[in-house]
């Protein structure tokens, strides 16, 4: 595509905490003395824009175009404007937020300080198309006008300053006077790759209302029911100059929102607030560039009779990534715990998985690698994956490093980064490819692989291995301290550097690219033989560090070999039985704990350890009044971190995959589905759905006494096994069938 390449701003000025630049308005007014017969606009907008033509506001979703480092990627979206133009007059009008371009909110990553920081800009180029054949191009130069929004401020991470006062009528239609507008400059070249973007765009998906209102201090405190992820729209009968402040956060402490949780450092006072001054009269505004995760929302600057459940209105935000699989059953805990999970996912999803969306807002690598699996599940998130992995291959360095977050500037290649955080690389268009078929993004992304594992090879020590990576590993461990791993780093790292191995062979197995296959298994077998060697005891069948996460990882990558599987997974036991029949791991051990136990048939144990309510758990978490997944298991109440992560949400892969029993793509070849539930004790019935690439796959079993009714509905052309748990069979006393649409019944199901 032929991209506009000229990039204008309205001046060099950006803002900070200390210095407010209002966000620009800026315009073209042009005129056709006939209608086109085709209309093609392509923009792009550093960090966001919105657009109108004649009027009408047209961008495909919120903070457009994307969320990218402008030295990688520089994005651009295209839309069809014939039916919005007009014979005579018109205008295109533009407002543009400082999103990643301009993001001081995000120093802690020192976004602050990255080389593109500068005020917004923007490139357009409208085509016209005219039935004689004539073409008419308007593309962004110094003749476009601009003038300061109202907008006064807005940052990612601290939020929006609106003053209503300084709104321009009618600024963005075509009868609109201009001439008093100053002319845009041409702004610095970005010098990213120039593409389209085909993530998924943001879209407003819901509204809610405050469940209660109640006076605290100098103001009120809405609370919307639940934990999400978007904005408040605000409804007021205000008079001039009075100002509405909008504190928006996730917890309560004695009854007032806390919000020391929302930063790391002191600043946490800038983040997640809204400030709207008013015009005279009933006025309704909602924030343009901000997207906020909260539950409750501090007000002041509202009086007695202003504070109704009509001036605030929750708005819900997120990437459009729609419905593909669920999972409901019996135990109404575990269908809290598949909505807390599905709603933690959804709400960060904006253009890639954030770990977080009301703190960091960072995409930290291995947060979506242990989430991939579950949102392929649910969610139709390839695109939106595909288009990530496009960034995470433009910040590789040279020598094949990847950093812990993407996008990025020059920060987390060393200290915060890892095998357990960079095997995102490879996780994400293998886990795509196994649930959706479509070999371009193995094709895309299998060099940056083969760059990786060059990469990684170097970090291999004298020992033969991988102690790279020195502050993450099974991150996040149950209990207050996120720095008392029980497993080492080195363990973790070796087993993930396996486990990476494994996986790219596949990938290049799949490419046909064969000596790239051979070098991932020679590097597999290296790093197998030393864990062999270094990281479990032979006799004992104790994994290094003898706990949950290097006990159930060794089992989960195969580190012990068949015959001494069933005496490692004891040692598994007596771990857990040792720690109270809860688990005891951080996000990596739980990422394979729970399978573990479903594949030794312990299906009723990880249950246990799921649903609680003893801490740590799942369960213990609803307890505590959880309506997203948090990021840790405090025990103590003093100590609040993030209470929206997606990172534990695995479990609704364990619900779908041994619950419902839908294991799609068991041996890798496609247009497979074997059908395995297994019927826990605590439940009499579950149901769970995947709409696979071969159509819907949906599986219900219910517990009639010493019976099991088994539904299950498979797309035609798929092939498959259906197979009873050990004790059980059909009623033909078999044990497996082959995999049809039918109604089966299963014996010997009795608790």
């Amino acid at each position: 595509m032929n991209f506009p390449n000229r990039f204008i701003a309205a001046g060099t000025a950006y803002s900070s905490s200390g210095k407010f630049v209002p966000a620009p308005y800026i315009r073209k007014r042009f005129t056709l003395n006939q209608l086109p017969t085709s209309a093609n606009a392509v923009i792009s907008g550093l960090g966001f824009y919105e657009l109108y033509v004649n009027g009408q506001r047209i961008t495909k979703g919120r903070m457009a175009p994307y969320v990218s480092n402008p030295d990688h990627i520089v994005y651009y979206d295209q839309y069809d404007v014939f039916s919005v133009l007009e014979k005579g007059d018109n205008v295109v009008a533009f407002i543009l937020g400082d999103g990643f371009q301009n993001n001081e909110g995000g120093y802690v990553w020192e976004f602050d300080t990255a080389p593109w920081r500068g005020a917004p800009q923007m490139a357009f180029r409208l085509e016209c198309e005219f039935a004689d054949g004539e073409t008419v191009a308007i593309e962004s130069n110094t003749d476009f006008k601009t003038a300061p929004s109202p907008l006064l401020y807005n940052d990612r991470h601290y939020g929006e300053y609106y003053d209503a006062r300084k709104e321009i009528p009618g600024w963005n239609t075509a009868s609109f006077d201009d001439s008093a507008w100053a002319n845009t400059i041409i702004a610095p070249n970005p010098r990213g790759e120039r593409r389209l973007c085909f993530a998924d765009p943001i879209i407003e998906s819901g509204e809610r209302k405050p469940i209660s209102i109640t006076p605290v201090d100098d103001g009120y405190l809405y609370d919307f029911g639940y934990n999400d992820a978007g904005h408040c729209r605000l409804n007021i009968n205000g008079t001039e100059g009075q100002e509405i402040t909008l504190y928006h956060g996730e917890v309560l402490v004695d009854g007032k929102l806390y919000r020391r949780n929302l930063s790391t450092n002191n600043e946490y006072e800038l983040i997640q607030k809204d400030i709207y001054t008013c015009k005279s009269g009933t006025q309704t505004w909602t924030p343009i560039f901000a997207r906020h995760g909260f539950r409750y929302v501090f007000v002041t600057g509202l009086t007695p009779a202003q504070a109704t459940p009509e001036a605030l209105t929750y708005v819900i935000t997120h990437s459009d990534v729609k419905e593909r699989g669920g999972f409901t059953c019996s135990d109404q805990m575990l269908n809290t715990l598949q909505e807390l999970t599905r709603r933690a996912t959804v709400s960060n999803f904006c253009y890639y998985p954030l770990d977080c969306p009301q703190r960091e807002k960072n995409g930290w690598t291995a947060d979506a690698a242990l989430s991939a699996e579950h949102i392929l599940l649910n969610l139709n998130a390839e695109a939106s994956f595909a288009e990530w992995l496009r960034n995470i291959r433009k910040a590789q360095r040279e020598d094949g490093a990847l950093p812990g977050i993407v996008p990025n500037t020059t920060w987390g290649y060393d200290k915060w980064t890892g095998p357990a955080w960079d095997v995102v690389l490879v996780w994400l268009p293998y886990y795509t490819y196994v649930y959706r078929g479509d070999k371009s993004i193995l094709e895309e992304n299998a060099h940056a692989i083969l760059r990786y594992m060059d990469f990684l090879h170097t970090k291999i020590g004298t020992d033969g291995l991988i102690h790279f990576g020195s502050i993450l590993g099974d991150w996040c461990p149950a209990g207050k301290d996120t720095d008392a791993y029980k497993s080492p780093m080195e363990f973790v790292n070796t087993l993930i550097g396996m486990d990476i191995c494994e996986k790219a062979a596949f990938i290049f197995g799949e490419l046909g690219q064969l000596p790239q296959q051979e070098f991932a298994l020679s590097f597999y077998e290296e790093l197998h033989a030393a864990a062999r060697e270094r990281l479990i005891d032979k006799n004992t069948k104790i994994a290094f560090g003898n706990c949950q996460t290097s006990q159930a990882l060794a089992l989960h990558v195969g580190l012990f070999e068949p015959g001494e599987r069933t005496e490692a997974f004891n040692v598994l036991l007596k771990q857990i039985k040792e720690a109270g029949d809860c688990f005891d791991v951080g996000v990596v051990g739980a990422r394979v704990l729970f399978h573990v136990l479903a594949d030794f048939g312990e299906v009723d144990l990880a249950l246990k350890l799921i649903i609680g309510p003893k801490f740590p758990s799942y369960g213990w978490w609803v307890e505590q009044g959880a309506t997203t997944l948090w990021e840790q298991f405090p025990p103590h109440s003093e100590y609040i971190s993030s209470q929206n992560h997606h990172f534990w949400g695995d479990i609704s892969h364990f619900f779908i995959r041994h619950l419902a029993g839908i294991h799609y793509n068991p041996h890798l070849v496609g247009n497979e589905v074997d059908i395995r539930p297994q019927f826990a004790s605590a439940l009499s019935h579950a149901e769970g759905f995947y709409q696979a690439p071969e159509g819907e796959i949906r599986v219900r079993w219910e517990r009639n006494n010493d019976e099991i009714t088994l539904n299950v509905t498979v797309p035609d052309g798929i092939t498959g096994y259906i197979h009873t748990p050990v004790g059980m069979e059909f009623a033909d006393s078999l044990r497996v069938k082959p995999v049809k649409t039918g109604e089966y019944k299963i014996k010997g199901a009795s608790k």
